[in-house]
């Protein structure tokens, strides 16, 4: 065999090699392309990965979503999507652990801050709660809010018992319910179809920047801002098992150097800039910010423990230290 064909086949054989240890991640994100998450957060972080593992994993963004909301943890089991965001209250019945941080009046108003310590808590209290998918981070977004559709603000019990009122499904429909108020509850994006026509007065639920992506500012005329976050809603970031396993030790490290806390503080802060953002043209939006009566926050809490209670129960049926985790979440934010 000569010198010049021996070297060719090694070159070969080094190339073949190269090719067989890249990765390209098939990157699934249900909001609209031009939402946050799809053109900044998502792009920006596997950007990260491509330099933390010298290219040898990549990553891309389809135009459209693989899956509805529901489905993205059953996009990337069945290996539709490699990598999925997954909202975690749609898979309470799969998970309990990242439901702590969807306690009301647990949170602040600061969601980089409240993503940062759910992983925390993750990390110390439920790490290997999905067994299906491999977690590569978890993390929170601005609270929800309560508007007012009419000239009255809703600013007691009384006030929300009497509305007809659009609730983001799960414990802020239940409260509300529970209230007396009237209640429609559908996904946040099917929200503009039953607040733009009046079928509401109020809804509850969405932040600043929902409301205005989901162009609901010319439909409200006040906000109700409370001291402690009324609600939040948390997120889940997950691999597929088997997408996960091909990838080397080492590149496997270099991408959870760019994810965990990382990902989940830049998720947060990419919502906090754009909530700032959305306030800041309540003015010009003729939405008026009105102070919550310190009577109308105590009653509300006290007619939302159950919702605390029933997730204290069901996390530690599901094996999970509840309520040492509660508080180890607590502590993370008191920080």
């Amino acid at each position: 065999m000569s010198m010049k064909y021996t070297t060719s086949a090694m070159a070969l054989c080094l190339l073949a090699s190269s090719a067989a240890a890249e990765t390209r991640l098939l990157v699934n994100c249900f909001w609209p392309s031009s939402h946050h998450v799809c053109s900044e957060v998502l792009p920006t972080w596997l950007d990260e990965i491509e330099a933390a593992t010298e290219g040898r994993v990549t990553g891309i963004l389809p135009p459209k979503s693989m899956a509805p909301p529901p489905e993205q943890l059953a996009s990337v089991e069945r290996g539709i999507a490699d990598v999925a965001v997954q909202f975690n209250g749609l898979i309470a019945n799969r998970v309990q652990g990242p439901l702590v941080a969807m306690q009301p009046f647990i949170g602040t108003n600061d969601a980089a801050q409240m993503s940062r310590a759910l992983w925390a808590t993750n990390r110390e209290f439920f790490a290997d709660e999905f067994d299906t998918v491999h977690l590569l981070s978890q993390f929170v977004i601005s609270p929800g809010q309560l508007y007012s559709q009419t000239d009255v603000p809703i600013n007691s019990i009384e006030d929300l018992a009497s509305r007809k009122i659009w609730a983001l499904p799960g414990p802020l429909a239940e409260i509300a319910k529970s209230l007396g108020s009237g209640v429609v509850s559908t996904p946040a994006v099917k929200s503009n179809e039953i607040i733009s026509r009046g079928v509401v007065d109020g809804h509850v639920g969405l932040d600043a920047q929902a409301v205005r992506a989901f162009q609901l500012m010319p439909y409200t005329n006040s906000v109700t801002q409370f001291e402690g976050a009324l609600y939040t809603t948390s997120f889940s970031v997950v691999i597929n098992a088997d997408t996960w396993g091909e990838i080397s030790s080492e590149d496997q490290a270099a991408i959870m150097s760019v994810s965990g806390a990382e990902l989940a503080a830049r998720f947060g802060a990419s919502w906090d800039a754009q909530n700032a953002e959305a306030e800041a043209g309540y003015e010009e939006a003729g939405v008026t910010v009105v102070p919550a009566d310190p009577d109308f926050e105590t009653a509300l809490q006290t007619a939302s423990a159950f919702v605390t209670a029933g997730w204290l129960a069901s996390a530690a049926e599901a094996g999970i230290d509840a309520q040492a985790a509660l508080d180890f979440y607590k502590a993370e934010l008191a920080k």
